[in-house]
Formats: C-alpha cells, structure tokens, sequence
C-alpha cells in the first residue's frame, strides 16, 4: 500500500479506500493508518470526522 501511495495514488486517502484496497477491515486500516501517523510516514490532513483523510510526508521538508 505504501508504495502505490509513492507512484502517485489519485484522490485523497482515507481509511475506508485503505481497507478496501488492502481488502481489511475500517477498524484494521484505522489502525494501520495511525501506527503509518505514528512514524511519521503519514499526516492527517485538516479537516477531520467523516472527511479525515492522510497524506504521505514529504521527505525533504521533514528532514529541515
């Protein structure tokens, strides 16, 4: 999944199109989303609820 979202996944990610492309569970995508949060890999995006979705972490502006 973390490599389809480097080739340039189109739309926003969210945790129900993480589960149906892992073909996994909303609650076992959330969980994968947030340990992805957790280090770093992913950010989650402004708005939040229902819309919350997540973007990778641009490498370069992490590392300044």
């Amino acid at each position: 999944m973390i490599e389809r979202l480097f080739e340039g996944f189109e739309g926003k990610l969210t945790s129900s199109k993480w589960a149906l492309l892992t073909k996994s569970s909303q609650d076992t995508a959330l969980r994968d989303i947030d340990d992805l949060v957790a280090k770093g890999v992913l950010t989650k995006d402004a708005a939040g609820g229902r819309s919350t979705s997540y973007s990778l972490i641009d490498a370069d502006s992490a590392n300044r």
